[in-house]
């Protein structure tokens, strides 16, 4: 598995790059906005996904490791394959695409080649909980002081661990209102439907 690259670009063009490793030119297929943040003759460090088929061996790029986490868990709801993964990230960026799950908004998805309104749909159900990433440039959202902690400590009261929770915190907080990050009750709702109500009734048990 080759998980990232460092190297000389050789060459762009349109979504590939070509980047010399140790004397090796490997092609690269990146989203747009990164082929046009690289230059030809500079040095760049990519993380990578290596995508093997039959017939083919394609190598994926990204800027950080958040692009390659959202494209290993679009590549695992069914009906995306990598090319559409990577038409996702030329869409949108991590953090919104989180934002968007978290949401259960799957109006852009449906926006992106290659997805239709069952496929967008299933991203959504089947990512919700999965992705806690802030949009690029975007300050973490935050509670009214005192209220995220007492939403945290009745989901550990509850039963579920501090990670998990921590986690539903997140989530609820990027995708509510101002007036819900004041009250407890409303922010402490919107943790309880990320964490999912199968698991808070076993919580119970």
């Amino acid at each position: 598995m080759i998980s990232s690259v460092r190297g000389t670009v050789l060459a762009i063009a349109g979504p590939a790059v070509i980047i010399e490793v140790g004397g090796v030119g490997l092609s690269i297929q990146v989203t747009p906005q990164h082929a046009l943040s690289l230059r030809v003759g500079s040095e760049a460090a990519l993380r990578t996904a290596l995508i093997v088929r039959e017939d083919d061996l394609s190598l994926y790029g990204f800027v950080d490791a958040d692009e390659l986490t959202v494209f290993d868990a679009l590549r695992g709801v069914t009906g995306v394959g990598p090319k559409s993964a990577m038409g996702v990230l030329a869409a949108m960026d991590p953090g919104e695409i989180a934002q968007a799950i978290a949401r259960d908004d799957d109006t852009a998805f449906r926006k992106v080649s290659g997805i239709g309104p069952k496929t967008a749909k299933l991203i959504v159900l089947s990512l919700a909980g999965k992705l806690a990433i802030a949009p690029r440039g975007a300050t973490a959202v935050r509670a009214t002081p005192g209220v995220e902690e007492s939403v945290l400590v009745a989901l550990v009261g509850l039963g579920w661990n501090e990670r998990a929770a921590s986690q539903a915190v997140d989530e609820a907080l990027a995708g509510a209102t101002p007036a819900e990050r004041e009250q407890v009750p409303a922010l402490l709702r919107l943790a309880l439907t990320r964490l999912g109500p199968s698991q808070y009734a076993g919580s119970n048990n």
